[in-house]
């Protein structure tokens, strides 16, 4: 009998299962997806051109909320789990809430949605949302220039608009970012990469994005999306720490199990952790992914005239996805506004508007931060508002791109950005060098 199938995600892995999974799989009939963590408009259609002959009318995408209810009303074989940066506590109620309403639940190996590249393949992946995977990746780029390699970086999918024109998007340029309607999270994270001279490839399809990327590249590096694994298989697996954060790297799905496959691991922000911690994530580390290298990293802010700060009322506006499924309630923004003697950090929920206070409602452990929503242009129409209605001297954008570009700002504003930095030894390109000597692919 053919199976069938619901698999519960967010915009990006969902559809990349599918793909390799499912999609030309007589054997099972996917009946619809879930979404969770990305406010997209509700009941979109995975479409019909992308989702193969066996799929002539789409597949629905339901709020994850309706889930229990299509398990039953369908009578679902299976619950396939597809997104990352959830609890395992979490993954265990949603997996008790599949099979109580009758189907069963998986967790795919991650092996088996890794794609074998003809090229090598570096990885950049983390256990947490916002542990600094986008300035080690830049950081990774960097070095690798620097011995006379071509890089693409691949970036995890981030979806969210019209998927027959996301099959497999490549930027080299500002101009091809006008070709694609992208959130302010896209721009974040493909912007600081194009500005770096560095071709980038996001979409839907990864099975044409490598082979395009191959084409083009003497070595991949795969950006990776809040804690999950990679897509690509890697000979080099690269993995982010938080230190602030310590043991959640034991905590969280997929986080740890890139934990487990790490060869490099960076414990990065050793400039703002506690000691203790930093050792806490060490010795995790060393305990079980006991072949990896420990690189020690820093994150600190780069800001020009830092001086404005002194003194004033500041309002900070940090990372959208940090601060609400990465669990965060503040970030570096925040850190530097003290730092550079802000006398007043201004709380700006009692500005906020529309989609903002519906954030702040969903993710009630953020504190005196705005996070940088921008999935659409009410979100980014509701954040610029809430800007406009904040009380203060001034605006400290700590997001990977000066957001002035997309929105009108009427206050003074000021960016803080972020770059990888060692901390001791062995360095990352110390630690990159010796495992490119060692694997026989580079």
């Amino acid at each position: 009998m053919i199976k069938k199938v619901i698999i519960m995600g967010a915009a990006g892995r969902d559809f990349h299962n599918f793909n390799l999974l499912f999609k030309d799989n007589p054997d099972y009939r996917v009946i619809a997806f879930t979404a969770a963590q990305i406010p997209l408009e509700p009941y979109r259609i995975y479409p019909p051109e992308l989702a193969g002959p066996l799929y002539p009318e789409g597949i629905p995408v339901y709020p994850e909320e309706e889930l229990a209810t299509l398990v039953r009303e369908q009578q679902a074989d299976l619950v396939v789990f597809s997104y990352s940066d959830v609890s395992h506590v979490e993954v265990m109620h949603k997996a008790s809430l599949v099979t109580a309403a009758g189907a069963d639940f998986l967790v795919p190996a991650a092996g088996r949605t890794m794609l074998k590249a003809a090229k090598p393949v570096i990885a950049v992946c983390a256990v947490r949302t916002g542990c600094g995977k986008s300035q080690t990746t830049r950081k990774i780029c960097e070095i690798l220039r620097g011995w006379g390699k071509k890089t693409v970086v691949v970036r995890h999918p981030m979806p969210y608009g019209d998927l027959r024109r996301q099959v497999a998007q490549r930027f080299a340029a500002f101009k091809d970012f006008s070709c694609h309607r992208l959130t302010i999270e896209e721009r974040e994270e493909y912007e600081p990469l194009v500005d770096q001279g560095i071709v980038v490839y996001g979409g839907v399809d990864y099975r044409e994005i490598l082979s395009r990327a191959e084409q083009e590249a003497d070595i991949i590096v795969w950006d990776g999306g809040n804690n999950d694994t990679s897509f690509f298989q890697p000979d080099i697996q690269v993995v982010l720490f938080d230190p602030l954060r310590p043991g959640h790297e034991l905590m969280y799905y997929a986080g740890e199990t890139n934990l487990r496959l790490a060869d490099i691991g960076v414990i990065n922000k050793v400039d703002a952790a506690a000691p203790g911690h930093i050792e806490e994530v060490r010795r995790n580390i060393e305990k079980f992914a006991p072949r990896a290298d420990i690189v020690l990293a820093a994150s600190p802010p780069l800001i020009n005239e830092p001086e404005r700060i002194q003194g004033k009322t500041v309002l900070v506006v940090e990372d959208g996805p940090t601060l609400t499924h990465g669990g965060m309630a503040y970030g570096a923004g925040y850190l530097a506004a003290e730092r550079f003697g802000a006398a007043h950090i201004v709380d700006p929920r009692a500005f906020a508007v529309g989609a903002l206070k519906a954030v702040y409602a969903a993710y009630p452990h953020i504190g005196r931060v705005l996070p940088a929503m921008g999935y659409s242009e009410e979100q980014i129409r509701d954040l610029a508002a809430t800007i406009d209605n904040s009380r203060c001297d001034l605006v400290l954008f700590s997001t990977p791109i000066q957001l002035c570009r997309l929105l009108s700002c009427n206050k003074p504003t000021i960016r803080v950005r972020y770059e990888y930095q060692d901390h001791g030894e062995p360095t990352l390109g110390e630690a990159l060098g010796r495992r490119m000597g060692a694997s026989g692919r580079f």
